[in-house]
């Protein structure tokens, strides 16, 4: 049995590869279109400042692509922002935007954040744990946004090696993803079927369709974000792009299972939010895990819980400081700098 039909056309005409996005081109098309690169980074000083390094001076000095290359520290305890900075970053800790509003840990909140601490028209999220980084990956996520007015968000899809070398297989995505996500985004949203991975950490969208959308804490973000969009503008409004290979660091299966257990409860809001489900009663939001020690299984527990941050055009801070004189006004006063 194929892929359903409206599927189908979509991956066909919505999929392109790294090799399509030319940046001398992409410069030309931009005009006045401000971009912005973020890379949310926590703990990330052994490989932020060869991503920054490399988007600064291929895709700013040598390509004027991006206008704007701002990590967002969330917390680290390492040198990760002495790192970014040195090599070129503006760095802004995650706690010291929108102040008042008080910090919530995890990737959903560096990125709802970097909306305030950012003025781009378009913005590219980047993970900050890529080894062997390719500056095509920002072109290419750029591309479909900058070429086609009636493109509002781009994800990313590659291949991602194991430590071992050993590409994983599928090369759709990992062991959330093919456990997981897709299982729930194929029986509940089946139009985003085509996407090859739904939980990829790369993407890119219009300022104005990120103002609009939730963003949800830990590692529910992304399958959250993807279903608000396309409640929100249609599968025809998304795209997606093959960046080749990926590396990163690997994590535990205990860690994946807390990422499952995540993307589960943000999916499970947004059958909520939908009504596409109901509910009679709040799903848990603790997981126990277990590991061998001497001899003996050990309960481990830990919170899954996730959290939700507003639209951000729903905050009265940002409305605010939007309507002052300058856009460099706003990402000043939002974001605190380190140099």
């Amino acid at each position: 049995m194929g892929m359903r039909s409206d599927v189908r056309r979509w991956f066909d005409t919505r999929t392109s590869t790294s090799a399509q996005w030319d940046r001398w081109r992409l410069s030309a098309l931009k005009g006045r279109t401000r971009v912005s690169v973020v890379l949310p980074a926590r703990n990330e000083a052994a490989t932020v400042g060869a991503i920054v390094s490399a988007l600064r001076f291929e895709l700013m000095q040598q390509v004027p692509l991006i206008d704007e290359l701002v990590v967002i520290d969330s917390g680290s305890g390492d040198e990760t922002a002495r790192c970014a900075a040195a090599a070129g970053a503006r760095v802004v800790a995650q706690r010291e935007v929108l102040p008042a509003l008080g910090d919530v840990p995890g990737k959903g909140e560096a990125l709802w954040k970097s909306l305030a601490a950012t003025r781009g028209d378009v913005v590219a999220f980047i993970d900050a744990d890529l080894r062997s980084f390719d500056s095509q990956f920002a072109v290419s996520l750029l591309g479909p946004l900058l070429c086609d007015d009636t493109v509002r968000f781009v994800k990313a899809f590659y291949d991602r090696p194991l430590s071992s070398g050993a590409t994983v297989l599928p090369a759709g995505g990992g062991r959330v993803t093919e456990l997981v996500a897709r299982p729930l985004l194929n029986l509940h949203w089946p139009q985003l079927a085509g996407f090859v991975q739904p939980l990829a950490g790369e993407y890119a969208a219009r300022r104005d369709l990120l103002e609009q959308v939730p963003f949800v804490s830990g590692y529910g973000v992304e399958i959250a974000m993807l279903i608000d969009v396309l409640e929100r503008e249609g599968l025809q409004a998304m795209a997606q792009v093959d960046l080749g290979r990926r590396e990163h660091r690997n994590s535990s299966d205990a860690a994946l299972g807390r990422m499952a257990a995540q993307v589960q409860l943000a999916a499970l809001s947004r059958l909520d939010r939908y009504n596409k489900a109901l509910f009679t009663v709040e799903p848990g939001t603790l997981l126990t895990q277990y590991v061998r020690e001497d001899g003996a299984f050990l309960p481990s527990t830990s919170d899954i819980g996730i959290s939700e941050r507003p639209p951000m055009a729903q905050v009265a801070q940002y409305r605010h400081r939007l309507a002052r004189p300058t856009i460099q006004a706003v990402s000043d006063e939002l974001a605190g700098e380190r140099v």
